[in-house]
């Protein structure tokens, strides 16, 4: 099964927190309770989210995080990485060398597209419209799932 690791879903939902309330600065404290999840896991999220750019902490009294950019520019793909690293479907997606078998695979290319597919399906998704609700008929599918 693929799927994105708990902490880059936990990283998206106080991203999404943080771009509802353009330009505030919200601590980790504030970040964890409006996003229902517990404060070191937070703490976790928030560093390599701002190691990537993705938000500017600020220290002091009145210190916490706010987004380094706006919400519109800021791509599930970027999330992505900045939580798990490169995107590869399998060993040899991102790069070669990795695999005994590479020199006589069939399926290599194959995967490699596939690979870019979903890397721009997740750079084509923003912040800001992780937002919005999803149109009913996409609930409709999800609930049918």
């Amino acid at each position: 099964m693929l799927r994105v690791t708990k902490l880059t879903d936990y990283a998206t939902v106080v991203l999404t927190v943080l771009a509802a309330r353009p330009g505030a600065v919200l601590s980790a404290p504030e970040l964890a309770e409006s996003s229902g999840l517990e404060q070191p896991t937070v703490a976790k999220l928030l560093k390599p989210l701002a190691a990537a750019g993705l938000v500017q902490g600020f220290r002091g009294a009145s210190g916490g995080y706010r987004l380094a950019k706006p919400a519109d520019h800021i791509s599930l793909i970027e999330i992505v990485e900045a939580m798990e690293g490169p995107l590869s479907m399998t060993e040899c997606s991102a790069a070669s060398g990795h695999c005994g078998i590479e020199h006589r695979c069939g399926v290599r290319n194959n995967w490699r597209r596939i690979n870019d597919v979903v890397i721009d399906a997740l750079r084509g998704v923003s912040l800001a419209q992780m937002l919005a609700r999803a149109p009913q008929s996409t609930r409709s599918r999800i609930a049918q799932a």
